[in-house]
Order: C-alpha cells, then sequence, then structure tokens
C-alpha cells in the first residue's frame, strides 16, 4: 500500500507538489496523470525515496521514506522517466548487477534474470550490450530492473515510452498480470492506457490535486453534469422536460433533436421515455453522453 498525506515540494518560490494526499492499495493499478510540469515525477521521486518532501509524508507498506528508507526501497520497484541504464553494460550483467544490489545472488539470481528476460520480451536482445538496442528495449531492461527483487509495490513513470504498438499492448498485459497482487502507480501521456488498464485516476495540476475517481466515473464528476441527446419523430415543447426533477436546461439541435443537460450522477433516461409516452411524443432515439478520458483531462487542467 501507498499513503501519501499533504505532500508537499517547494523548489525555491514554485509548489512543485502542493499538498497532495491520495491512497493506492493492494491489487490496484493507479494511472497518475497530469500536463507536463504537474508534478507527477516530483511526486514519484519523492515516494521512492530519490527526492525529500518539503512537508507531509509518503508511506509504503506502513514505512516512511525519510526515517525508514531502506525499507521502503527494498519494496518498491522503481522505472524512471529517464531510464538510467549501463549503456556498455550487456543486459544480463546489468540485471544481475542490480539484483545483487538487492541482496540476491548464485543460481537464485540467474534464474530470476532469465524470468524476467522472458517476461519483458528481452529474449533475442539478451545477450547484446544495453548500448546497442533501441529505446524500446532499453525501456524493457528499465522494466525489468524495477522488478528483479520482486517489489510490492511498482511505480512507473512512462513505462510505454518509445515502444511500438505490439510491445505497448505486451507491456499492457504485463503491468495487468503485476496489478493482481503487487501496488501498481504509473504516469503516461496515452489516455487510452488509463482507460485500458486502471480501475482509478488521480489528476495534478499545478501540484494541486484536481481529481481522485474511479476512471467510469471521471466524466461525470468532471463535467457536472449528465447530458442526454434524445430524438422525437416531431418537435416537441420543451416545457414538460423542464419540469423534470434533475434537468436543468433543453437545447434544441435540430427539428426534432434535443440536447438534455441533468444532474451529474444521475440517468434521466427512463423518466424522459415515460414522459414521452405520457405526451404522446414518438421516441426514436434517447442516449447518454459520456465525456472521453481527453475532454475530462483537458476540462480539469486548462
Amino acid at each position: 500500500m501507498v499513503e501519501i498525506k499533504g505532500l508537499t515540494k517547494i523548489f525555491g518560490i514554485q509548489h512543485a507538489v502542493d499538498n497532495i494526499s491520495f491512497t493506492v492499495g493492494k491489487g490496484e493499478i493507479l494511472g497518475f496523470l497530469g500536463p507536463n510540469g504537474a508534478g507527477k515525477s516530483t511526486t514519484m521521486k519523492i515516494a521512492t525515496g530519490y527526492v525529500p518532501p518539503t512537508a507531509g509524508t509518503v508511506r509504503i507498506d506502513g514505512f516512511d521514506v525519510l526515517t525508514d528508507a531502506l525499507e521502503v526501497r527494498r519494496r518498491v520497484g522503481y522505472l524512471p522517466e529517464h531510464n538510467p541504464l549501463y549503456l556498455d553494460m550487456y543486459v544480463h550483467e546489468y540485471l544481475e548487477f542490480i539484483g545483487s544490489v538487492h541482496g540476491l545472488g548464485g543460481a537464485a539470481l540467474r534464474r530470476r534474470v532469465q524470468e524476467l528476460v522472458d517476461r519483458v520480451g528481452l529474449g533475442r536482445e539478451q545477450n547484446k550490450l544495453i548500448g546497442a538496442l533501441s529505446k524500446g528495449y532499453r525501456q524493457r531492461v528499465g522494466l525489468a530492473q524495477a522488478l528483479i527483487h520482486d517489489p510490492g509495490v511498482l511505480i512507473l513513470d512512462e513505462p510505454t515510452t518509445g515502444l511500438d504498438p505490439n510491445q505497448i499492448q505486451e507491456i499492457r498485459q504485463l503491468i495487468r498480470e503485476l496489478g493482481q497482487d503487487k501496488t501498481v502507480i504509473f504516469s503516461t501521456h496515452i489516455l487510452p492506457e488509463v482507460t485500458a488498464l486502471c480501475s482509478r485516476a488521480v489528476i495534478i495540476n499545478r501540484g494541486q490535486l484536481v481529481a481522485d475517481s474511479p476512471v467510469a466515473d471521471l466524466g461525470a464528476g468532471a463535467a457536472g453534469e449528465t447530458i442526454i441527446r434524445a430524438e422525437f419523430e416531431q418537435p416537441i415543447d420543451p416545457a414538460p422536460l423542464l419540469a423534470l426533477p434533475g434537468i436543468s436546461r433543453v437545447e434544441a439541435e435540430g427539428a426534432n433533436t434535443y440536447r438534455i443537460r441533468a444532474a451529474a450522477g444521475t440517468d434521466q433516461r427512463g423518466a424522459i421515455s415515460r414522459l414521452a409516452a405520457q405526451q404522446g411524443w414518438v421516441l426514436l432515439g434517447l442516449r447518454q453522453e459520456e465525456q472521453s478520458l481527453e475532454q475530462v483531462f483537458q476540462a480539469l487542467t486548462k
């Protein structure tokens, strides 16, 4: 589990992270979103012990990143945005070195390295120098080093950067599998990844938390209203619709099509259908709109 409370980081006069709080549980994959400069990478660096906070706390499985730094490092696997690798080392050599730093050794370490080479798709590249690998394969090496000690918490900053579409699908599937028994936080600018992988998303903007919600609920929460499109066989008088509880506005979009605005989190389609029958209106179509994650992101971070 990752617990972040009142986290603040100030550089000079800039609040890179400004009093944010959220918790991520075991078996949860959290999408951590925000525009460039929002404070995502700073938050991840604090959570992994690379940067101290100005105020607030981060706890990993109950251990504080400041007072229990070694215990935190034993429990966290971290893939930073700019993947630092020793380019003059071979893939196996590098992973064995990282494993030894975590206290692994002997046959167990060699088995673990081979397991990860196969799992992250490095089989054909495993005997190459890291400097000879493409950016996508270097990203896979970075993911393998984050997993080498089988951590309970994974913090991944842009993990699919540089991967081709096939590789992205493979890494997404790996993250899904890892998320079954680990706590996973990953940031990305590829918003469909959040929809595909995450049950929940946290969005920050200018260092402040602006959303913390299940992905499925983000649209209604950001919009502050529900929008329904209704098509009738003939023009109608909108007054009866406006009399329904929770409906705030009815806008004509054509001769027989109307855009109906209602309170967020409500579903007025049943009430509209019943009203149409009472009024003798022939209802041809009734659809509740959902905002895309891109629209939500833009609305929250402008």
